[in-house]
């Protein structure tokens, strides 16, 4: 008995594919061996109604396998409805409304969103995959004049690095040409995202 009380308990981690990356980087770092990790596709942000359902469905596929388990979204566009599945599960989340919130941390974001609220960001995995998501998802490569429609009342983009990488700045770059917007690189790291996993781990 003492035996088992001594175990590690098994944590699984349900997240946006979006956060993989960072998610297994800072599991490495901080030795966070019994975090297990499942991940739904990053796609889904552009489906936002779909996200709490699919939550749901792998909090219940889970729960008989794992000691605790906790999700890793913000609300994401989801109208509140995800916060409403989780607490039907039992289930806790990240706070935030979304990832730059907690990359960038949520008093930070929240001064950042009161001084200019025209910002478009970007993170590390939006900076890589910005022409596959946003401007081939949203059609900007075959009708460009949806770039007034859906980014006019933008006056720029802030790119929330998380890591140090002229590769991405440079991406960031691109993006930020595409939407015919100046850009602002502001290097954040993993913000709350580390010291959340090591509370659940």
């Amino acid at each position: 008995m003492q035996e088992d009380e001594k175990k590690p308990r098994k944590v699984l981690l349900i997240a946006c594919g979006a956060l993989a990356r960072e998610i297994l980087a800072i599991r490495e770092q901080k030795g966070l061996e019994n975090l297990h990790v499942t991940c739904l596709p990053a796609k889904l942000h552009n489906r936002p109604a779909l996200i709490p359902a699919r939550v749901r469905a792998k909090i219940r596929a889970a729960k008989s396998c794992y000691d605790k388990i906790f999700v890793l979204y913000g609300d994401c566009g989801t109208g509140g409805m995800l916060d409403v599945v989780l607490r039907e599960e039992g289930v806790e989340r990240i706070g935030g409304p979304h990832c730059y919130a907690f990359f960038a941390g949520q008093e930070r974001f929240e001064r950042m969103m009161e001084s200019d609220p025209t910002r478009f960001f970007l993170t590390d995995y939006l900076a890589r995959h910005f022409r596959t998501l946003i401007y081939e998802g949203y059609g900007l490569d075959r009708h460009p004049h949806l770039r007034d429609l859906l980014f006019g009342n933008y006056r720029g983009v802030v790119y929330l690095a998380q890591t140090e990488s002229e590769e991405l700045v440079r991406a960031a770059e691109r993006a930020a040409e595409m939407l015919e917007l100046p850009l602002e690189v502001m290097r954040t790291d993993y913000g709350e995202l580390a010291p959340f996993l090591e509370r659940i781990a």
